[in-house]
Order: C-alpha cells, then structure tokens, then sequence
C-alpha cells in the first residue's frame, strides 16, 4: 500500500490524480487540501476517506465542518497546514497547488523526505536552489508532472551526458496568430478560451501571455540543469509533441501523446514502471500535420522578461513569478488589459534589487514585496 497527499485536490490536476489513483491498485489518499472548493473536497473525503484535509479559507473550512458526517476526517484550516500533507508515512506527495502558495509544502514535502510529484512550477521558478539542494541533501525523486517536463524527463533516460539543447514546445494559447493591434482588445473570455488544453484560470491565462512558459523555462534550468542558453522555445499550435531533445550528434528525440495530462500524471505515480493508462491514444494516422514556429518576444514579451530573470538568478524568478500573479489576477478582474499585464511584470523587475544566493526569507520578503509594488503600479495606471 502506497501512501499519497494531493495538494489542490479539487483543481484540474488534483481531480485527474484522482481517477488515475483509481485505476491503480495498492494506493491509499492519506491527505487532500483545496482553497475553498467544498462541495467537491466532501465528495471527495466521501470517497477517499483521508485522515486529514486541509481548507485554506477559514470560512469554507468552517462550512466544511458543519457538513462534515464522517469523524474519520480531520479538518484543517489555514495555508501554514499545507505542510502537515507531508510526513514520514507518505510516500509521495502530489502538489497541484496554483502559485507561489505552493513552495513552502514543496520544501515541507523534501524535508519530510516524500517523493514529489511537482505540478506547481512556481516552487522551482521562486525556490529553485533551495528546494534543488535540499531534495538532493535528502535523496528524494522529484518528478515532474507539467507535460512538458515530463517528456524531457522521459527522453533524458539514458541520453543525459549526451544533451545539446532541450526544445520546449509551446501550444501558443488562443491568440498565436493575432497582431499586437489585436491582442490590445481581446476580452478575459476570449484568453480563457484554450485550443487546445483544458486547466484553471491562472495557467490559461499564463499560456495565452506566454508567460507560462517563461516559467516552465525557468523549471527547466532546475530540473535538469540546463543552461538557459541551452533551452529553446517553440511554437507548436497540435500540442502533439510535448516536448524534444537535441543530442551532441544533432539527432532531435520527441515524446508525443494526446493532450491528457493523466498520462504524465500516471508516469510519476508508477515511476520507474510504465504501465497501462487511462489516457486517450494517439493515433497518428488522424494528425494532418506537425508546426513548429520561433515564439514571438516582441507580441509576447512575457517570455523575453522570464529568460532575464533567469538568468539574472537570485531574487529575480519570485518577483517575475509575484508580479505576474498579481497581474493576472487584475486581468481576471477585468481591471486592466492583457497588453498591460507584461508592462507591470516590466516594471516591477525595473524596480527590484536583486538578491544573489537567498534563503527562504529572502525569498518570501521579495515575493511580498513584489506583490506590493504591482498592485501600487495598476493603481497608479488604471
């Protein structure tokens, strides 16, 4: 019997774990924590019967409790009892939480020396030397669940002395094709409207900006320390090819599959195993072509700016990953206009100094800090 704790169980990929857990055998859900969905985290206590769950919003956590029948399951209130899902008695956490919210469980989960299964990308963008170190210091695997990280981690098996360059592939959100013109009057539904994917609100609107996989370059150069010259974006509208590698002697591998997420999933839950999956097949007889395109900095800055940070190291990456939070979330609200969301993330890095080398409350402060400066500049434009 295999013990798991879902981080953001009632999120998209919190509820494909969820039905690939299903499918296996031998799996037992010690833990699940959602923001403030509890409607479906009591159908899934129902179900999972977990010792504990944990609700972010204090006032959802108190409805929960009033509905709860079951005493099997705790009820836990408040972020800093995101933590708690890791313990000596899990095997391996899954972490699907949005955001920066997401790192501290991450490190929490290494401390504990839990497998990760990481779907939160903001934990190695904000955090990437610390919580590198210390997964290194305690032996655990991180598994990268994001599709295209995955792949690469599927295709390195074997191949990681002989890697040129990696080739991250990007779907280029609803808006690929738009001009500059455009993109000033598109609406918050119409950036919502993925062709291809369906994910929560943030990452949807990360990846009609670009900026989503600016971090995910960011999450490369950690998972697989790769200099970021090394990393390379294309633009691939099919999102057939999750991602490829370039080896010394010129010869490009790709890993292809359908667009469902439970397959990666799968893959970090039964890793070193490949066994059969709940996900769609691919047929390839049914794909009338494969594109692949340079992403364009100039309309989609975003990824321009996520390079930088990057490189830049230090504080940087968490006051890219903070301001384009805040950002997005403006967006969302309809306070100002997609153009304007990579203006702010500008204008933030503008103003930050950088911190070489930081702890985690270097990195906290700056993420606050970042926070405060973005939402001072929204109001001072809008």
């Amino acid at each position: 019997m295999k013990n798991i704790s879902i981080l953001g169980s009632t999120g998209s990929i919190g509820c494909q774990t969820l039905e690939v857990i299903d499918s296996l055998k031998n799996w037992q859900v010690k833990a699940l924590t959602a923001y403030k969905n509890i409607d479906l985290l009591e159908k899934q206590i129902k179900k999972y019967q977990p010792e504990f769950v944990v609700v972010v919003d204090a006032e959802a956590a108190a409805d929960l409790r009033s509905k709860l029948k079951t005493k099997k399951t705790e009820v836990l209130i408040g972020k800093e009892n995101l933590k708690i899902a890791a313990s000596e008695d899990v095997d391996i956490v899954l972490n699907a939480i949005v955001g920066f919210a997401g790192l501290e469980p991450s490190l929490a989960a290494a401390e504990a020396a839990n497998d990760i299964a990481l779907a939160n990308k903001e934990s190695l963008v904000s955090g990437g030397s610390i919580l590198t170190d210390l997964v290194n210091k305690k032996g655990v695997s991180l598994l990268p669940v994001d599709s295209e990280h995955n792949a690469i981690f599927q295709l390195l098996k074997s191949h990681e002395k002989e890697l040129d360059e990696i080739l991250l592939t990007a779907s280029g959100g609803p808006f690929f094709s738009y001009s500059k013109d455009e993109l000033a009057k598109v609406s918050v539904a119409d950036a919502l409207n993925h062709p291809n994917w369906e994910m929560g609100s943030k990452i949807t609107i990360d990846s009609a900006s670009l900026m989503n996989k600016g971090l995910e370059v960011i999450e490369a150069h950690w998972l697989f320390d790769c200099d970021y010259d090394d990393i390379k974006v294309l633009v691939h509208p099919q999102s057939i090819v999750h991602s490829m590698i370039r080896l010394i002697d010129g010869t490009v591998l790709a890993e292809m599959g359908s667009a469902d997420m439970r397959m990666p999933i799968q893959y970090c839950l039964t890793y070193p195993e490949r066994i059969e999956s709940l996900g769609s097949k691919l047929e390839l007889d049914q794909i009338a072509a494969l594109e692949f395109f340079q992403a364009d900095t100039e309309k989609f800055p975003n990824l321009k700016y996520a390079y930088t940070a990057g490189k830049a190291g230090g504080t940087y990456p968490a006051v890219l990953n903070a301001a384009n939070e805040i950002a997005v979330y403006s967006f969302l609200k309809g306070e100002i206009p997609f153009l304007a969301m990579s203006r702010v993330v500008a204008s933030v890095l503008d103003q930050h100094q950088n911190i070489l080398d930081p702890n985690l409350e270097d990195i906290l402060n700056s993420d606050q800090e970042a926070r405060r400066l973005a939402l001072e500049v929204i109001k001072e434009w809008f």
